[in-house]
């Protein structure tokens, strides 16, 4: 939300600024938006600290912004997601405020408070339960201590965060990104967590996916979708299959992020094909997976998988090609890179702060402190979109472990717009062939398979076949069309050539990514 576009000349994204380029998304081809937290907020992790549900932080705008860019992107058919916390509440927050103002009033139980605390650990690091000296009990937060945990098994609880979801669905929101949505604490049980002594660390399984999550999870579809053509994602914590799926189908959310695929730390073609076949296998008919390498989590794909341009346009073509719904993340669009600090003082990120406090604490100096910082720090990805080729504040040209792209200052929207080779006409010419052939949209998969670094499926729908091919390697292979398809055939788009009528047999290059029909009659 911060860094998308600033509409008012101060430096931070905002509503005015999203609503000014709604043109441009729309030119792209993309067919919704997800809006990161917008609410006042003090802002110790992005907004994801909420201290108002029913107000827009000033730093974004007004809700008269809000509606306007609901009531702009809905004239454009472009259809808006809000994120929501509903596991957590700023520290600042009123309600909190209240909680912690005496052991007897009514909002002490809206949060968890212990006189003594178990093992839980943060997920960010450190110790889960704060000392709170005004009423001598210990609080929640599997977050940042900033970020206390609500107690879902209060009723009053659940009807306050149902009230806030009414709110803004009748704002014109077409529905929410649900954050950390299996972190919800909806029992008042709390046993030690096991420790796995090989990796010295915490195994979480009685701080997340608690018995009784999944009919809270039925409950919030349930009402969110007696809203017409609403749409629920999730973000769950978990790498487990058989744990995703179900958070997701008929009664559940529409889709839960799969960090699996998404969160590939390195290239490895192998691994993401065994991935998403995985994911096929386990997942039922009415589920679909969700598409995505980069987000404000993590970084940015074109960094974390090396390869360049061309590289990112075949996992480019790969996400808007498969089986699933695609999600871009703002700046891959234009190739946008990773940014890192030479100084702790530039780092915004809270995880990245917090890796390096206890860096320092174990012992460690500032430069390995710092290293640390900038390999935990989300900073990466968080920085402006560069319209106009603006470098980030932030980099170091000094520092040997510090590495500046040498086509950096060359990523910029203005640039691209003018050049029909870029990596953002790229994703335009992707984004119309996946509107104008439905296979790619719905299709099933007739054949998903890998073979020496290449990945191949087949997509078909009543209508039409359609065959992708991506070439990982660094050498040229050669494949027979006739081993898919009877009938003459039409290359639709490549990575690295112009569309060109094929022949029986097609020569594919090395990093690129063929896309195939079948031609009928």
């Amino acid at each position: 939300m911060p860094s998308f576009k600033d509409g008012n000349g101060d430096g931070i994204g905002d509503f005015a600024g999203i609503t000014s380029k709604l043109d441009y998304l729309k030119e792209l081809g993309i067919d919704g938006l997800w809006l990161t937290p917008f609410y006042p907020s003090p802002k110790v992790d992005n907004g994801y600290d909420i201290a108002d549900y029913y107000d827009i932080d000033p730093d974004y705008g007004t809700l008269s912004d809000f509606e306007r860019l609901i009531k702009e992107a809905h004239q454009r058919n472009i259809r808006v997601i809000a994120d929501l916390v509903l596991n957590h509440t700023s520290s600042a927050h009123p309600w909190f405020q209240e909680s912690r103002s005496s052991k007897d009033h009514p909002k002490r139980d809206w949060y968890i408070w212990r006189d003594q605390p178990n093992n839980w650990e943060s997920f960010f690091g450190g110790p889960a339960w704060e000392w709170d000296e005004e009423t001598n009990q210990y609080y929640y937060h599997a977050f940042a201590k900033e970020q206390v945990d609500l107690n879902w098994a209060n009723p009053e609880v659940k009807q306050a965060m149902f009230d806030v979801m009414k709110f803004w669905l009748e704002k014109g929101v077409d529905g929410f990104r649900l954050d950390v949505i299996n972190f919800l604490t909806v029992r008042d049980l709390f046993p030690d967590n096991p420790f796995d002594a090989a990796k010295q660390e915490q195994i979480h399984v009685y701080d997340k996916d608690q018995d009784g999550v999944l009919e809270v999870i039925s409950e919030i579809a349930a009402f969110v979708h007696q809203y017409p053509d609403k749409f629920l994602v999730g973000e769950v914590g978990s790498e487990d299959l058989d744990v995703l799926k179900h958070y997701s189908g008929t009664g559940k959310l529409d889709v839960v992020f799969n960090f699996n695929i998404g969160s590939i730390e390195e290239f490895n073609p192998k691994k993401l094909y065994q991935e998403l076949s995985a994911t096929e296998k386990t997942y039922d008919l009415e589920q679909t997976p969700t598409l995505f390498f980069s987000s404000h989590d993590m970084p940015r794909f074109i960094s974390r998988f090396g390869g360049g341009e061309d590289r990112a346009k075949q996992f480019a073509a790969f996400m808007l090609t498969a089986k699933g719904v695609p999600f871009i993340y703002f700046g891959d669009e234009i190739g946008m890179r990773d940014w890192v600090t030479d100084d702790i003082e530039k780092m915004q990120d809270v995880q990245g702060r917090i890796a390096y406090t206890l860096a320092l604490e174990e012992g460690k100096s500032d430069d390995e402190a710092l290293l640390i910082a900038n390999d935990k720090s989300r900073d990466k990805s968080r920085t402006p979109m560069q319209w106009n080729g603006d470098i980030y504040a932030g980099f170091s040209e000094t520092e040997p472990w510090i590495t500046i792209p040498a086509d950096y200052r060359e990523v910029n929207v203005e640039k691209q717009l003018q050049d029909p080779n870029s990596m953002l006409s790229f994703y335009k010419q992707l984004l119309q062939l996946r509107r104008e052939h439905p296979s790619l949209r719905t299709g099933e998969y007739e054949l998903f398979d890998y073979d020496s670094g290449m990945i191949y499926f087949v997509r078909k729908d009543p209508s039409e076949r359609v065959l992708v091919l991506f070439n990982f390697t660094d050498q040229i292979k050669t494949l027979d069309l006739d081993r898919y398809f009877s009938t003459d055939v039409k290359l639709l788009l490549s990575t690295k050539r112009k569309p060109i009528e094929a022949g029986n047999t097609v020569k594919i290059l090395p990093d690129e990514a063929l896309i195939v029909k079948e031609e009928k009659g």
